[in-house]
């Protein structure tokens, strides 16, 4: 893999975690979240005018994705309101290559190799490391258990858009559709929040929808690395964003217990990368 397609993978990594603490500083995370939504829907939008039709085959996947992402961005707002950037954060993303290779057993029958199951040994290690606090003394359940689900819907995302990019025909396609089909959860959280809406400062609609096109500059990032390199590699280069996000959090969150997070944040980058490279 060149140095530059690396450069390109760490730096939509950095991306990802910029917008999770953008969501995470929020006062309103929920219509936070709807603006990071409207701010996909929006390049979408001049994408799909621009771009062909994907292939009919990959409708439903597109449509499973939109409905298993809403749930996604709930999961993700209600962490948030529960624990710190620098836990949420590395748990939600951290054990996702574990759940995408039980995926693949369970439904494909791929046998794990025993580097990967290293790999998933050293994800576990750093969650429990990363909050060792919550779990001796209880506090901070509500924040593990919602962080595990959003990882959980990542997982299956992740697996049904694997499926459909296949089965699409043209990946940039894919990927625009995805991104303006955001516009029934931005219209679900702005109909819900309608009352609130018009009483938003500018600055709210502006960081809330440039969060959005962070998002979506940071899935195309990777999208463009994956025509260079293998797709293991890139997704296991990707999860780095756990570092940059427990980083993120220490210098301009002030979030505790660095020491301890950083370590379980580099224990769980170092199990995505065996995971990445050996599944």
């Amino acid at each position: 893999m060149s140095p530059f397609i690396i450069a390109i993978i760490l730096s939509a990594a950095l991306l990802h975690a910029i917008w999770n603490a953008i969501v995470k500083t929020a006062a309103d995370r929920t219509t936070t979240l709807g603006l990071v939504a409207l701010g996909q829907v929006l390049p979408g939008l001049v994408m799909i005018i621009w771009l062909p039709l994907p292939s009919m085959q990959s409708a439903p996947y597109i449509m499973i994705s939109t409905i298993v992402h809403f749930g996604y961005y709930y999961l993700l707002g209600r962490a948030y309101q529960h624990g710190d950037l620098s836990v949420v954060y590395p748990i939600a993303r951290g054990i996702v290559p574990a759940l995408v290779s039980l995926w693949a057993f369970i439904l494909l029958g791929e046998v794990l190799s025993l580097r990967v199951w290293i790999g998933i040994g050293l994800i576990t290690t750093g969650i429990l490391l990363s909050n060792w606090g919550a779990l001796r003394s209880g506090i901070g359940k509500t924040a593990l258990l919602l962080s595990l689900g959003t990882g959980f819907f990542i997982s299956i995302y992740s697996l049904v858009d694997g499926v459909g990019v296949r089965l699409s025909g043209n990946t940039l396609s894919y990927w625009a559709w995805g991104a303006f089909l955001h516009i029934f959860i931005a219209g679900f959280i702005g109909w819900r929040k309608r009352s609130t809406l018009s009483q938003l400062p500018l600055n709210i609609w502006f960081v809330g929808i440039a969060g959005g096109m962070v998002s979506i500059i940071a899935y195309g990032l990777v999208l463009y690395a994956k025509n260079f390199a293998p797709l293991g590699a890139v997704s296991a280069l990707r999860e780095t964003s756990v570092i940059f996000a427990t980083l993120i959090g220490f210098i301009l969150l002030k979030e505790g217990n660095w020491k301890r997070r950083l370590g379980a944040a580099v224990l769980m980058t170092i199990g995505i990368i065996i995971i990445g490279l050996n599944a």
